[in-house]
């Protein structure tokens, strides 16, 4: 509850101004390693970087200072994410689901066969126990993950049992190996937008109003963490 109301206070000032405050914003993927491709032929990589400037804006709206990680996407690999990160207060990596091949079928679109699962959709936050802030990384992914629910996001639960939850009423699941995760010396939190092998969230994770509306609950949440965090 303690972390409901902290994120409910943020919806009601007009900014939280977290002194010297500062987030590491990774785009995840690469132009040479998109990651997922969506139902329609879209690396993961895209979405990703479109996200990212709504997210940085937002943050910056608070008050909250953005370092820019892998924007043009040509990082060098999973180790320099965290190592550029360091000196940040939380290292936030953006991305966008997929699903086991054994759950996915096929299907044409634009004379292209392509994969697809309208099976699950939503978005899920992912944060490691062998991060040396592993508390604080859950602390902040749970505020994300409340201030998403009442910006009327709904959550994916197809990563359990896989990963065991961490918080599981606000979708945040403990992934202990990612490196991006574990290598990093701040509290880091890996965000899944949503899921782009399905066909109908595909297009709605497109569309730039929804787009904004995610962005400004990840930043109420973020804004929520630190300011907590800083008190």
């Amino acid at each position: 509850m303690m972390k409901l109301r902290i994120v409910a206070l943020t919806f009601l000032l007009t900014a939280i101004t977290a002194d010297a405050a500062e987030v590491a914003l990774d785009v995840g993927h690469t132009l040479a390693d998109p990651g997922a491709i969506s139902a329609r032929g879209r690396g993961e990589y895209h979405f990703n970087r479109a996200l990212a400037p709504l997210v940085q804006a937002a943050l910056e709206a608070r008050g909250i200072a953005v370092r820019p990680i892998n924007y043009d996407g040509r990082i060098g690999s999973l180790a320099a994410r965290p190592d550029a990160a360091r000196g940040a207060d939380l290292f936030l990596s953006l991305h966008h689901d997929s699903l086991p091949a054994h759950e996915q079928e096929t299907w044409e679109w634009k004379g292209q066969r392509l994969s697809f699962s309208d099976r699950y959709a939503g978005h899920s936050l992912h944060v490691s126990r062998r991060n040396p802030e592993a508390a604080t990384s859950a602390a902040c992914a749970s505020a994300i993950g409340a201030a998403m629910q009442m910006a009327d996001f709904v959550p994916t639960r197809h990563h359990y049992p896989r990963h065991p939850w961490a918080d599981e009423a606000n979708a945040v699941h403990w992934h202990d190996n990612l490196v991006v995760l574990h290598r990093s010396t701040m509290p880091a939190v890996l965000f899944e937008a949503g899921v782009i092998k399905h066909r109908g969230e595909e297009l709605l994770l497109a569309d730039p109003e929804r787009m904004a509306r995610m962005a400004d609950a990840i930043a109420t949440g973020v804004a929520a963490c630190l300011y907590a965090t800083q008190r």
